[in-house]
């Protein structure tokens, strides 16, 4: 007989882990007037979300009356039509494709601070305890974190609740799938805040900045990139969000 100790499971996270846990993974791609612009790798739900919010943060439309979103009946993916002079404004920032330093898809663009207007400061994130008492809401509601404990959170929220709420396997696509809510729901986001479960990345700054948020805030970090888009564009961020220390990055706090 082996004299090798018998291998120890982790315990469950919260008693509901499933045994061989896996976080779906699937390419979903989309069109912009018949052009392919992207293919994410991402978690299959809430894909019409993920196309609306993808697009406002690329800025090709900025509410979702201004795309037409078809799916594809054979495969995963949209076809979108959207207005020709969305799609010639975004063509002429001759954005360079790069690899993005999140989990994901490629990205389409070079967050480049130096293409965020200079704003004055959006607005103030809440108290330490009301973001802890956010954030317990946003796992709270965490379905795939708690069977597997391998996926990204976002949500918008306005302090006192969350207001879209979406999982994915990439981060970014989480934010583009919390946004893409809240523009179906006709919501009006500008001055909200996001809660994130990952590191704040340029891209993710970019995408924020560019949807009217006040602040973001994350139990993980920012990036230089990140905070340099916050600067620029007037918006809070907030990395280690959760402890008791936060890090505010951005424009000053605003005093009485």
């Amino acid at each position: 007989m082996s004299d090798a100790a018998p291998l120890e499971r982790p315990p469950k996270r919260g008693g509901g882990m499933v045994e061989s846990a896996a976080v779906e993974e699937v390419p979903v791609w989309l069109e912009v007037n018949g052009r392919p612009v992207v293919t994410w790798m991402c978690t299959p739900d809430l894909l019409e979300e993920l196309a609306i919010g993808w697009l406002h943060g690329e800025g090709f439309i900025d509410d979702a009356s201004a795309v037409k979103l078809r799916p594809c009946a054979s495969d995963l993916g949209f076809w979108a039509e959207v207005d020709p002079e969305s799609v010639a404004r975004v063509d002429a920032e001759r954005r360079r494709p790069v690899l993005a330093s999140g989990c994901g898809a490629v990205t389409t663009f070079l967050a480049d601070p130096a293409t965020v207007a200079a704003e004055a400061a959006r607005g103030e994130p809440p108290s330490t305890d009301v973001l802890r008492a956010r954030f317990k809401d946003l796992f709270g509601r965490g379905e795939r974190y708690r069977e597997t404990g391998g996926i990204h959170a976002a949500a918008l929220t306005d302090g006192a609740e969350l207001i879209a709420h979406a999982e994915d396997i990439g981060r970014h696509n989480a934010v583009d799938k919390a946004i893409g809510i809240a523009l179906l729901a006709r919501r009006r986001i500008e001055g909200l805040g996001m809660l994130v479960t990952g590191r704040i990345s340029g891209e993710l700054a970019f995408k924020a900045s560019r949807a009217g948020l006040a602040w973001v805030a994350t139990p993980s970090v920012p990036s230089t990139l990140a905070v340099e888009i916050a600067r620029r564009s007037g918006m809070v961020l907030l990395g280690r969000a959760v402890s008791a220390n936060p890090q505010r990055h951005g424009p000053p706090a605003r005093t009485a």
